[in-house]
């Protein structure tokens, strides 16, 4: 043992060793997620001069433990060892994890590396940090040099005019590099990088390296220039776009690979935005019209997507005369996916076409894809009724709407019938009381029996919002009862279903309701033979007992026809309901106090 150190001063130190040896890749990973306590333990002298250079030298072999030890490094670490002014001392674990061929370590590393270089000072980032940077952006391996595209946007704003003069050739030197994930990763952060770039350095140094990946051999840098050139464009006048990029947007919407034309088709509205209103009238529409008239189903499904936003950048008369004829095509579009992604945002061209536009032309596609084959376009037109009700008078859709909302609500697929019960209260809020309880009302309650839990759950749940909607009369009249009723049925389940209803719907009634017509049929559930629906009866007078149990009058009820139910089920035969009776006494106890 060197002289001048105790067994207590060594001991985090080898006890990290030890683990970081372990076979066990559970122990190494337990260790490095310690290494802030130990750095504690050690102080921040210690901490610098022993367990960095320690880290720095001790590389593992399993990407868990390196992704690990990348996501602790830049958490703060700084703080062990010393402050901001030591925490340039981090970057050489980090450098060596950015140079590591697993994919996810090099990014945190790099992400680690970024937040180090938000408490760097210039004078360490001009000494330690840029070194670092050429170090990995000229590094043998493709690896470093890949990680290194994400460090230079951090410091840029940040360094000498002469530094970043360098920091804009190595960054083009990245744009040119052999190897295509290099490419790829300066692609992906060449945005990030313009942003702090002049005006005059966007155009003299941000466009070529652009253009240069604009026009790689990969579609897969290619697609990821498509955000590059959105930055870009925002940095631009709409002139300067016209001249330097209307050239790299018409090759970028028309590229080969439909990848490109899908990344091209998900961002078109914010390049629309980005390029101003003279460029979208004279170019962007016939390219947009090209997308949603593109060979891929996936390109058509982007760009559908993008209908709503991008027409209103466009008059009335433009939409009707280039929009809209498209709509039309792509409602009978042989993909599923892009009738699906068609239903979700058509509803958007009401508000800009106004009633008659839409009556005229939207109103027959509403209806053609409520009657779609695929249940996901019927929900999707559904879900977003809401602004079409705004436009135009929803009745004029109402003898389409109710066999699409029949055939959903009896579609075999669970999932589909539990999406169409969550839009019902919405269809009630537009239909209004009478013809909601003539065509829905039954319908509403068949649900309470359906042999999915999650079905029953909802319709439940259901019920409670369309109280909500319609008010506590209504539901006297037009739910109370058929629930109460379903409370005698042979069926357990149902019986179950009728306790869980109360206790959903409860909360939104009101005392002379509950005292009239909820609590006597459900006090004899209280002895139904089947233990769960007993416990259930004793969740449901919980919930009575806390939500009525705040006035005078709620008080009494309690004391009178909730507490001798639960202190009788307190004596239960089954365990459960003891539990519950007990749990639901103390709370109605309480209340009855309070």
């Amino acid at each position: 043992m060197e002289p001048g150190y105790t067994m207590e001063d060594i001991a985090p130190i080898a006890v990290l060793m030890d683990e970081l040896r372990s076979e066990d890749v559970q122990l190494r990973l337990n260790a490095i997620h310690s290494i802030p306590t130990i750095a504690l333990a050690l102080g921040p002298d210690r901490a610098r001069d022993e367990l960095v250079p320690f880290l720095q030298d001790s590389v593992d072999d399993e990407d868990e433990v390196l992704l690990a030890l990348a996501k602790e490094l830049g958490r703060n670490f700084e703080e062990y060892i010393g402050g901001k002014q030591f925490a340039h001392v981090l970057l050489g674990p980090l450098e060596n994890l950015s140079a590591v061929e697993e994919t996810l370590v090099r990014d945190k590393a790099a992400e680690s590396i970024a937040k180090i270089a938000e408490v760097l000072s210039t004078p360490q980032i001009e000494e330690f940090y840029i070194p670092l940077l050429k170090r990995l952006s000229q590094g043998e391996w493709f690896t470093s040099r890949t990680s290194s595209a994400a460090l230079y946007p951090p410091v840029y704003n940040k360094v000498s005019w002469s530094i970043q003069e360098d920091l804009r050739k190595g960054f083009a030197a990245l744009g040119a590099d052999d190897t295509p994930m290099v490419r790829r990763a300066a692609a992906k952060w060449l945005g990030p990088f313009v942003k702090n770039l002049s005006k005059q350095h966007v155009l003299s140094d941000g466009l070529p390296i652009y253009r240069r990946l604009q026009s790689d051999d990969q579609d897969s840098v290619r697609l990821l220039t498509v955000e590059d050139l959105i930055v870009i464009a925002k940095q631009l006048t709409p002139p300067e776009v016209k001249e330097q990029l209307l050239k790299q947007i018409r090759h970028s919407i028309a590229d080969k690979s439909w990848r490109v034309r899908y990344m091209a088709a998900t961002h078109f509205n914010e390049l629309a935005e980005a390029v101003g209103t003279e460029l979208v009238r004279e170019e962007l529409i016939g390219q947009y019209v090209q997308l949603l008239k593109d060979n891929e189903a996936e390109v058509r499904t982007a760009a559908a997507g993008q209908i709503p936003g991008f027409s209103k950048l466009l008059e009335k008369e433009v939409i009707l005369a280039r929009i809209v004829p498209c709509v039309r095509d792509l409602s009978h579009d042989a993909s599923q996916h892009v009738r699906a992604a068609l239903a979700n945002h058509i509803s958007g061209l009401a508000p800009l076409l106004g009633r008659d536009a839409t009556i005229e032309h939207l109103l027959p596609l509403f209806l053609h894809l409520l009657k779609d084959e695929f249940p996901e376009v019927r929900l999707n037109v559904i879900s977003k009724l809401e602004t079409v009700n705004g436009v135009i008078d929803i009745e004029l859709l109402s003898d389409s709407l109710l066999p699409a909302i029949i055939e959903l609500a009896e579609d075999k697929s669970w999932r589909v019938r539990q999406a169409i019960i969550e839009y019902i209260p919405l269809l009630a809020t537009q239909l209004g009381k009478p013809f909601f309880d003539e065509q829905l009302g039954n319908l509403c309650m068949s649900w309470l029996g359906d042999t999915v839990f999650s079905i029953r759950e909802s319709a439940t749940i259901n019920l409670k919002k369309l109280t909500e909607v319609f008010g506590v009369d209504w539901a006297k009249v037009q739910i109370v009862p058929k629930v109460m009723g379903m409370g005698q049925h042979p069926n357990y389940l149902y019986r179950m279903t009728t306790v869980q209803a109360i206790t959903t719907i409860a909360p939104s009634l009101n005392l002379a309701i509950v005292q009239a017509e909820i609590i006597g049929p459900l006090l004899q559930l209280a002895e139904d033979p089947i233990p769960n629906i007993r416990f259930n009866v004793a969740k449901s007078l919980e919930i009575l007992a806390t939500t009525y149990g705040n006035t005078a009058e709620g008080r009494e009820f309690v004391r009178k026809s909730i507490v001798p139910v639960l202190e009788q089920q307190k004596t239960d035969s089954d365990a459960d309901v003891r539990y519950f009776a007990a749990r639901a006494f103390q709370k109605a106890s309480a209340d009855m106090l309070g």
